[in-house]
């Protein structure tokens, strides 16, 4: 279960913000509690105080007393995985809100269509991250790979090669097989050789996958047009 809190200092805006929350785990098929909040001071007080834990948090920047920026930096000791949402009708927050590690910045004046698309990224990756795992098992070993930490797979000869964020790691098998095993809308063929994971593409320039680990891998021209689908379809149409 997801651990959600939405804080605003304006009740309906709350009660909003929740409602969309709620219809976004829905979407996802995502179970969550949500936790409302109209003073900052509280949110934190749960946090430093009583160890609530929290994957997700819904932050209004503009409030009475710590002021959401002052607040997340706060949280970061606590909870320094959570996901944070800033929410503003001050656009010059946002390059604040970027050097904080902020998950999503979501202007008020374009709440309705920008919230949802925040949030649902957020639940898909915090889904991913609750435990898929990918199990290489031989008659020597066993090991056992963390969907998230896989940034991409390629062909080896007679191997697949996984190439995580800690290293690379091999499996006697082709990468359909791989492909199959994962079983997960995560991974795609951007090449007849390759497969990447989509949580780690920053961007496609140039026929070029760039990942946010670093460096870049190249799309193949028959698969370019798909892996630009793909992508929009998995983080949705606002991209």
């Amino acid at each position: 279960m997801l651990k959600i809190a939405v804080c605003d200092d304006e009740r309906d805006v709350v009660s909003a913000n929740i409602k969309i929350t709620e219809e976004c785990l829905k979407k996802a098929g995502a179970i969550g509690k949500i936790t409302a909040y109209t003073r900052s001071d509280n949110l934190f007080s749960d946090i430093a105080e009583d160890q609530l834990f929290y994957d997700l948090i819904l932050l209004d920047i503009e409030m009475p007393g710590k002021t959401g920026m002052e607040l997340a930096e706060k949280i970061k000791p606590y909870l320094p995985n959570v996901k944070i949402i800033f929410i503003t009708s001050h656009i010059e927050y946002a390059i604040d809100a970027f050097e904080l590690s902020i998950f999503r910045y979501v202007p008020k004046n374009d709440i309705q269509r920008r919230l949802p698309a925040a949030v649902l990224d957020a639940v898909k990756l915090l889904q991913l991250e609750e435990g898929k795992v990918y199990t290489i098992q031989t008659t020597r070993r066993l090991e056992k790979i963390p969907y998230k930490e896989i940034l991409y797979i390629e062909r080896d000869g007679k191997y697949a090669r996984i190439q995580t964020v800690h290293g690379e790691s091999k499996v006697r098998k082709t990468l359909q097989q791989v492909f199959e095993e994962l079983s997960s809308e995560e991974f795609i063929f951007i090449d007849r050789g390759c497969i990447v994971n989509i949580i780690h593409i920053m961007q496609v320039k140039d026929a070029m996958a760039v990942l946010d680990e670093g460096g870049s891998l190249p799309i193949s021209r028959s698969h370019l047009q798909d892996v630009k689908n793909q992508i929009n379809g998995y983080w949705g149409a606002h991209i």
